[in-house]
């Protein structure tokens, strides 16, 4: 239905004295309206034909004749307006009351001041006066502006805003204290209205749409904020403005954050947009704290500083500011890339750190889109090798202060990649940064070494950094007591010991095994030679304790680590077993350590070629400490028959010609013993020894030797001499003979038979190696008994040839094993390696059944007690296999042995026949 509303209606000029006529179209009216069915537009006719004239009889008539015949259909709703319209258009009619009568006057003093700025806008000459009162008028708007209710009901506060615009340009210009109250005022009547949705509630009916009121209200604000930059175009006037906006975007309401985010956003266009500076580039000390999608604002404080340099940079389009979002695209984050390359040439090496500074400061914020900004653009700036190495250290400095503090589990992602980054731009100052810190035990240093690891390359330069750092040793007299912690190689050693367990280092680690390794024994010897030994006589590695390790402690253990962490935990357990660990503990036994270890390094080829090639550099050193442990480790090398597979003879023999002149005497020593090497001379010295070795056995293979101890020393050392040459059919025998001599009366006989035996046997090469396993077999029970021998050396000694026997018989829990052997007491340790072993030999377990019943007679009771616990054992948990295997004569004999039990004057073998009789009977009844 199409109805003209009244505002439109005009009467003809014959008519409008014909109130007939006037009725008539009245009446016309409200018919149409009756049947009108959109109550909107109802509404919107009858307030318009309200509001019309009243000042004729007919036409008040008429209008009434209309609504109602309009109520006749839309009663509820004309009523509503009626009452509407009495509320708030005819009662301002009535006499006025004193608060309508103040409303009155707020209303004409604005517009007294809006007709005063129109005239003075005008007037051509107003800018040669000087106006000395309008602080005051303005502080009068303020009020009005004060007194404005939390809805929008008419253009009052739009129209208060621009007049304060109008006045502000006046001469004189507004003192800072008055634009301030200016600024606080306007953005707080703005800011602290509802949101759109709630405006539209709480406004009535029949005023304005709040929507569009509100647009005209920011855009007055707008209109504020850039009439005062245009007044003093500086970056400090673009400062103070965005000062008053930083409460605002810590405001808890989202809706006040976007209307100040959007503010900023708009001034900082406008001045872009607009304007040049000739000031020098800096970002504005007053940088907000921005709040939701700040990523346009950033942008454009960039482009001023950009702007100032006449490099502008191309911006991608900006959407609408009504919706104000911000696709996060490929193109924003190349625009991000202009931005840090910007700050990268524009700001000076001081501006630049204190960006950065205030980026990290933002880390712990609660917004996580402010955290998350400046995680990204820190990234970015770390990427661009924005960083100069002058400014490594403040910045890490303050980066490690917030790492604690950040919330968000991305933000703190990004920041690990901005450190990676930076370790791979700056790798030198960033260690060294990192050592001056603190302790690397400390959490957030830990997971900053970690970091560090991210990528191979990095970590690989960073261990390398580590290493190195431990030759910056200064002389014993160039220290002073109370700086001893604070000595580089200190700390580089105490990273290196915590990396070494680190998992994201490990490969690390195993590439750069060589270069620790010398750089942990040299370092050792130093600090030995310092004195700096406390802790090392009372550390007992198997209790674990909170205490800080001392300097030689940690230095040892760190060279324990390196080992085990780097799965050569064969050559750990060689030296543990020989207590080759306890002779670094001092400077006295500190070569016959490095001689051991260098020792098991060979025989189980651990990383050979790397470490004689940096024991060959040590070598060259001018340092007496790096020569000493390097000549221990290559003359130990020589040994082994493959060392020239890794350098040339003549060059060696060349080299340690050369070091017969060296200042240390044992360093003399070493190099002539390693000239002595039979492989330096291998015809000769080959043949010749032979022939000794030939002549000995001879000797050794007696029923009674003379000297068995000495013949088995002098054996063991041109077997050690000779490695492999040719003597693979003399080890077999030697081997064999070997284990007569496990029960010897002679505790000395029976360690030095059962330590050869050891090394006997991972000899001879592939041919004999079968051979060699089946000795290793037969000796496995004898070796376990034997760890319950009278004798600790015996014991130490048997240990390191079990494990050595579960090595080349290739056990599956030969780790499990060592760590029993080595740290396990009582009972339950002797369980596990009882349990190792028979699970390790599945189907063999009545050999060794068979092979425990001969030490039932032993002379020597540990062996025999050890004997009848495994015979026991073998009973409880191994019965049914026995029962498989055993034949008919097996259990003859064990009752013999048995048998000779019952009347044992020892009262503990007496208890054990009582108590497993019934089961050797029962035995005997499922033997077949």
């Amino acid at each position: 239905m199409a109805v003209y509303g009244a505002s439109s209606w005009v009467l003809p000029r014959g008519q409008r004295s014909r109130p007939s006529a006037q009725v008539f179209l009245f009446q016309l009216y409200g018919v149409f309206l009756r049947e009108c069915g959109d109550m909107e537009l109802v509404k919107w006719h009858l307030t318009c034909l309200l509001e019309s004239s009243h000042l004729s009889c007919s036409q008040r008539e008429g209008i009434a004749l209309s609504v109602g015949l309009a109520s006749t259909t839309h009663l509820e709703e004309v009523w509503a307006l009626l009452e509407h319209m009495g509320r708030t258009r005819f009662l301002r009619w009535a006499l006025p009351s004193p608060e309508s009568q103040d409303e009155i006057l707020e209303s004409s003093f604005l517009s007294a001041s809006i007709l005063l700025t129109r005239v003075l806008r005008k007037e051509y000459g107003a800018q040669n006066y000087k106006f000395t009162q309008t602080p005051e008028l303005i502080q009068c708007l303020l009020c009005i502006l004060q007194k404005e209710p939390d809805f929008l009901a008419t253009l009052c506060r739009q129209k208060t805003i621009l007049v304060i615009v109008g006045l502000s340009n006046l001469r004189p210009s507004l003192k800072p204290l008055v634009k301030s109250r200016i600024l606080q005022t306007c953005l707080r009547s703005v800011y602290l209205l509802p949101p759109i949705e709630e405006l539209k509630s709480k406004s009535p009916p029949l005023e304005p749409a709040p929507d569009a009121l509100y647009a005209k209200t920011v855009r007055a604000l707008d209109l504020l904020l850039q009439n005062f930059f245009l007044e003093n175009p500086s970056m400090d006037e673009l400062s103070f403005l965005l000062q008053h906006t930083e409460r605002w975007l810590k405001s808890d309401r989202s809706h006040e954050r976007k209307r100040a985010v959007l503010s900023i956003f708009l001034l900082l266009q406008y001045v872009v947009d607009s304007l040049k500076f000739t000031v020098s580039p800096r970002p504005p000390s007053g940088t907000p704290r921005w709040g939701e999608d700040p990523q346009q604002c950033v942008s454009l404080l960039l482009h001023l500083v950009v702007e100032q340099k006449g490099r502008a940079l191309e911006f991608m389009p900006w959407n609408k500011a009504k919706h104000f979002e911000v696709k996060v695209s490929k193109e924003w984050e190349m625009k991000l890339g202009h931005m840090v390359k910007a700050f990268r040439k524009d700001l000076t090496v001081a501006q630049h750190t204190q960006l950065v500074l205030t980026l990290l400061h933002g880390l712990h914020s609660h917004s996580h889109l402010r955290c998350d900004l400046a995680s990204r653009l820190l990234l970015m700036i770390f990427q661009d090798a924005g960083i100069k190495p002058e400014q490594v250290a403040e910045i890490l400095h303050s980066l490690l202060q917030e790492l604690p503090g950040i919330r968000f589990k991305n933000v703190y992602k990004t920041m690990m990649k901005a450190i990676a980054a930076l370790g791979n731009q700056h790798t030198q100052e960033v260690v060294e940064v990192t050592l001056s810190l603190s302790h690397p035990f400390e959490r957030w240093i830990l997971s900053l070494w970690r970091t560090l690891a991210t990528n191979q390359q990095l970590a690989r330069k960073v261990m390398t950094i580590l290493y190195m750092k431990l030759k910056l040793r200064p002389s014993r007299e160039f220290i002073q007591p109370t700086r001893q912690a604070q000595l580089v190689c200190l700390k580089a050693l105490n990273t290196i010991y915590e990396l070494l367990y680190t998992q994201e280092y490990r490969g690390t680690v195993r590439w750069a095994f060589a270069g620790v390794l010398m750089g942990l024994l040299t370092q050792l010897h130093y600090l030995l030679e310092l004195g700096m030994v406390e802790g090392m006589s009372d550390y007992q590695e198997d209790i674990l304790d909170d205490k800080p390790l001392g300097p030689c402690r940690t230095c040892l253990e760190a060279l324990k680590g390196l080992f085990w962490t780097t799965n050569y935990w064969e050559v750990f357990a060689h030296v543990k077993l020989l207590n080759g660990w306890e002779c670094l503990e001092c400077l006295e036994t500190y070569p016959q350590g490095v001689t051991l270890l260098a020792r098991a390094m060979s025989h189980y080829d651990c990383e050979v070629k790397a470490i004689l090639g940096q024991a060959i550099i040590f070598l060259k050193n001018s340092e007496e400490r790096d020569n000493l442990v390097a000549i221990l480790i290559i003359s130990e090398f020589l040994n082994s028959p493959d060392v020239f597979q890794h350098v040339n003879q003549r060059s060696m023999v060349n080299f340690m010609n050369l070091n017969l002149k060296n200042s240390n005497p044992l360093v003399r020593a070493m190099s002539l013993q390693a000239l002595s090497s039979i492989l330096m001379h291998p015809k000769k010295g080959t043949l010749r020894q032979r022939s000794r070795l030939l002549e000995l056995l001879d000797s050794f293979l007696q029923p009674e030797p003379n000297d068995p101890l000495g013949l088995m020393q002098i054996l063991g050392d041109i077997l050690h001499r000779l490695g492999d040459q040719g003597v693979g059919a003399v080890i077999l025998k030697i081997a064999q003979h070997l284990q007569l001599f496990f029960e010897d009366v002679s505790a000395e006989v029976r360690g030095c038979a059962i330590f050869l035996f050891g090394d006997v046997i991972h000899r001879g090469g592939k041919k004999f190696r079968q051979a060699l396993k089946t000795f290793a077999f037969q000796a496995l029970v004898p070796l376990l008994f034997h760890l319950a021998d009278s004798c600790p050396e015996v014991v130490m000694k048997t240990k390191l040839t079990f494990l050595r026997c579960a090595i080349l018989l290739k056990w599956e829990f030969r780790k499990e094993l060592f760590s029993k052997l080595a740290w396990g007491r009582g009972l339950g340790a002797e369980n596990d390696v009882f349990i190792y072993m028979i699970e390790s030999n599945f189907g063999n377990y009545h050999q060794f059944f068979m092979q425990a019943l001969t030490y039932l007679h032993s002379p020597h009771r540990n062996l025999k007690l050890a004997a009848m616990r495994f015979i026991g054992g073998m009973l409880q948990d191994y019965f049914a296999d026995l029962c498989f295997y055993l034949k008919k004569g097996d259990i003859k004999t064990l009752k013999k042995s048995l048998k000779t039990l019952r009347e044992d004057p020892d009262s503990m073998c007496r208890r054990f026949y009582l108590n497993f009789t019934g089961d050797i009977m029962e035995l005997s009844h499922y033997v077949t």
